[in-house]
């Protein structure tokens, strides 16, 4: 039976599958979707196959040759391309889910091409973002962190950053952003099957041995003092830079000369216009949430994601040392209710 998630009842009986992170996900058939996805496949095949094309490219190289790896991961729309143009702003190699682009190319039968990840000796440090939806269940459900581990990139080079943002606002940015690609119920109901996947890429760092740093993009509001400590956490006070934070190029003059950010090749349909704001600066951009439902909210709460962001809140409150009153400045109530 093919999967359908059109009702709050249906999307709910999905979250519960996801909480408990039920096996039956990884074998639920998913159908085709317009340009998206044109197989039905299973989430099991879909990442295997993309397994073994990481796997070629990293199966003979020794564990020392793997760059240490900064991987940033978290549900769509969490501020996680600004955050991978800031660290190519400070000359590491920064890709732009390269991942997410090889499952897309496997949701449509396409030749996948694999990342091609440089040696140790040339880039000792990377940074990588990848985000979990929005336009089909793939990759609302995928854990790029499996991929990379199953097709043998070692745990012990990679520290996770586990992205959140405030669910209502996340989800006015998908209902606002995306909604020239698909319909406002399949948005939302893949919205919350993406943030409470995001929840089990952390789970399963954890279990891995990899490191996990908490970062919610509220404290981007003091972006400095967060991304300082943020880079300190991760051991690369060194690369650490203020001008990386507060002087990018001003907005429409494209990427600065020393942001090395590196996107994939992607189909046609992915590129949706103003789908990035245009900045100057790494800052954090409030998003109105008047037009979400309290039916859309109370569904949030009703499947579990306003607990994930909770638990993320505390968790990068304890991650990134933030005393009672910087978290009240950040996270204002919600910084209560998550200690």
């Amino acid at each position: 039976m093919l999967l359908d998630v059109t009702s709050a009842d249906s999307i709910a009986e999905m979250a519960t599958l996801i909480r408990t992170e039920h096996p039956s996900l990884d074998i639920l058939p998913l159908a085709p979707v317009g340009a998206f996805q044109s197989r039905t496949a299973t989430l099991e095949t879909l990442m295997r196959e993309v397994t073994e094309c990481l796997a070629a490219t990293f199966r003979e190289r020794p564990a020392q040759d793997f760059p240490m790896l900064t991987f940033a991961c978290g549900k769509a729309r969490v501020g996680s391309t600004a955050l991978s143009n800031l660290f190519g702003m400070t000359g590491m190699p920064s890709y732009y889910q390269p991942l997410k682009a090889m499952l897309r190319d496997a949701m449509v039968g396409r030749p996948l091409t694999p990342w091609i990840i440089p040696s140790s000796a040339d880039e000792p440090n990377l940074f990588s973002k990848e985000t979990i939806g929005p336009y089909v269940i793939a990759e609302s459900l995928f854990n790029p962190l499996k991929l990379l581990i199953d097709a043998g990139y070692p745990s012990h080079r990679l520290h996770l950053i586990a992205l959140d943002r405030e669910p209502a606002s996340a989800l006015a940015s998908w209902l606002d952003k995306l909604i020239s690609r698909a319909s406002d119920s399949t948005l939302l109901a893949h919205y919350v099957i993406a943030a409470l996947s995001a929840a089990r890429v952390s789970n399963y760092a954890r279990q891995h041995g990899v490191p996990v740093t908490h970062y919610v993009y509220e404290v981007s509001k003091e972006p400095i003092a967060s991304v300082r400590v943020l880079f300190d956490r991760l051991g690369l006070s060194g690369n650490f830079v203020e001008n990386a934070v507060t002087s990018w190029q001003q907005p429409g003059q494209g990427h600065s000369t020393n942001a090395r950010v590196i996107f994939p090749s992607e189909a046609a349909i992915y590129k949706v216009p103003n789908l990035h704001t245009s900045d100057s600066a790494y800052r954090y951009q409030p998003r109105a949430t008047g037009a979400v439902t309290p039916a859309q909210l109370e569904l949030l709460e009703r499947c579990g994601v306003n607990d994930v962001y909770r638990a993320s809140v505390a968790a990068c409150i304890r991650d990134l040392g933030l005393n009672a009153a910087t978290s009240a400045r950040l996270f204002g109530e919600r910084a209560g209710v998550a200690a």
